[in-house]
């Protein structure tokens, strides 16, 4: 469907919804379509084109809100879908803060879309997941199996009318490869894994994400348990944003008001280690979460939440900065038609310094370098509590030695932020949150 098409059925039901008698009203439409590509053995396991199209209808009668959804975007239906977010909102509670963003003087000049990635062949694709497979093959004979060896990509166009003079449309699109293997050896196996995302075909390199995939696997063959100890731990980027990713939903706004955050009250406060800025940035240049506006139609923006181990702010959509007397930081998060905006990141980092990572390692005369964490769910973003199982490499006179399993990283949050004392200039994203390497004075690592 083209995006006039889609404007036009947007503006329509935002003019149903008025002159129903409904006082506020906004369409959001979305378009989009994602092709997945598996290989095993050299050959295409699976192929999937999936595409998915609606619309969704959010009004305010009176400071009540209602809201439905359709995939039928027959007139008939979208009088019907009206209708329905009419009659639900009847049955909500009055909320004074509820409301529409009014039009912005500008949008941030956003990169979303590369044209050459329209003009990719399907051949093409499936030859970038073979390359993945063959390279992580390549590296080793321990590599026993290709668990998956795939390329993904997505096309969006995103459309947003409001009666309030919003009416904006972005199209975007993504692609990516990812590799999942496991290495075998003497009865024992480990796994390894890689993925790499961005805006560019071109810029997906299988023959790195099959063998980093590869080397993962390889240097875990062997891992033993250590001894109970409190040492220096080294996290590298991956593990460091599953940390990072914990913390998010305590850095919102929503959180924030319904005493759920661990940084409640917080703000102004110092509550990291001054090596750490935390960041979300909406219109970061060449990152797949970027846009010129939110769900709701407001501006993307660069929000600095924690600056230099101090407690910076929260991140707002329209509905909590309403409530808060603030600003909407642009974090109206929608990932589809069919759900009303949340607060959410878009690109969210921990900001890079200045040390190598192998200067972080170099300076640790006896300590652990943590390549993978387990439980990562169960942490309590109220309290900040975790205890996680790790694996990963012991650290001996500044080098990377043996690989570890079967240990145990317990903690809080806040003492984990204000225990770092070592940020790595490698800043890495795995698709919108990244890290660098990090380094934390001392933890607890308890062992069998």
């Amino acid at each position: 469907m083209s995006h006039l098409a889609m404007r036009e059925l947007a503006r329509r039901m935002v003019e149903r919804a008025q002159a129903k008698g409904a006082n506020l009203s906004e369409a959001y439409g979305l378009d989009a379509k994602e092709l997945s590509i598996d290989v095993s053995k050299g050959i295409v396991e699976t192929m999937k084109l999936a595409e998915d199209r609606g619309i969704g209808i959010r009004l305010f009668q009176g400071g009540k809100m209602g809201y439905s959804y359709t995939s039928d975007l027959s007139e008939k239906a979208l009088e019907e879908t009206v209708d329905r977010a009419l009659a639900n909102a009847r049955w909500n509670a009055e909320d004074r803060f509820r409301g529409l963003p009014g039009k912005a003087d500008r949008y941030p000049d956003v990169k979303t879309y590369d044209p050459s990635l329209a003009v990719v062949s399907v051949e093409q694709k499936i030859e970038l997941a073979k390359a993945i497979e063959a390279a992580a093959k390549a590296v080793d004979g321990r590599i026993k199996i290709i668990e998956r060896s795939s390329y993904t990509d997505t096309e969006y166009t995103v459309t947003i009318i409001n009666s309030q003079g919003v009416d904006v449309a972005c199209r975007g699109a993504y692609c990516g490869g990812y590799a999942y293997l496991v290495a075998e050896e003497n009865g024992e196996s480990q796994t390894g894994f890689s993925l790499s995302y961005g805006l560019s075909f071109d810029g997906i390199d299988p023959e790195q994400i099959g063998r980093e995939a590869a080397e993962k696997a390889l240097r875990m063959l062997g891992a033993k348990p250590v001894s109970s100890r409190r040492a220096p731990v080294v996290f590298d980027p991956y593990v460091a944003t599953q940390f990072l990713a914990i913390l998010a939903p305590s850095l919102t706004a929503e959180a924030v008001q319904k005493g759920k955050s661990l940084f409640a009250g917080k703000e102004g406060q110092p509550i990291a280690a001054p090596e750490v800025t935390v960041i979300d940035d909406g219109r970061m240049e060449g990152r797949i979460l970027s846009a010129p506006f939110d769900g709701e139609g407001v501006p993307t923006s660069r929000t600095v939440l924690i600056d230099k181990g101090t407690l910076a702010g929260y991140l707002h959509n329209t509905y909590t900065a309403a409530k808060a007397g603030a600003v909407s930081t642009g974090n109206g998060s929608r990932g589809s038609f069919r759900g009303t905006p949340e607060v959410g990141t878009t690109n969210f980092y921990l900001q890079a310094g200045n040390c190598a990572p192998g200067e972080l390692i170099g300076q640790i005369e006896s300590g652990f370098y943590v390549t993978e964490v387990m439980g990562m769910h169960t942490a309590n973003p109220i309290s900040g509590d975790f205890s996680v199982g790790a694996a990963g490499l012991l650290i001996e006179q500044g080098r990377l030695t043996r690989p570890v399993r079967g240990v145990a990283l317990a903690g809080n949050l806040l003492d984990w932020l204000q225990g770092i004392d070592g940020v790595g200039s490698d800043l890495t994203f795995f698709i919108g949150k990244g890290a660098p390497t990090l380094r934390v004075k001392e933890m607890a690592i308890s062992g069998p």
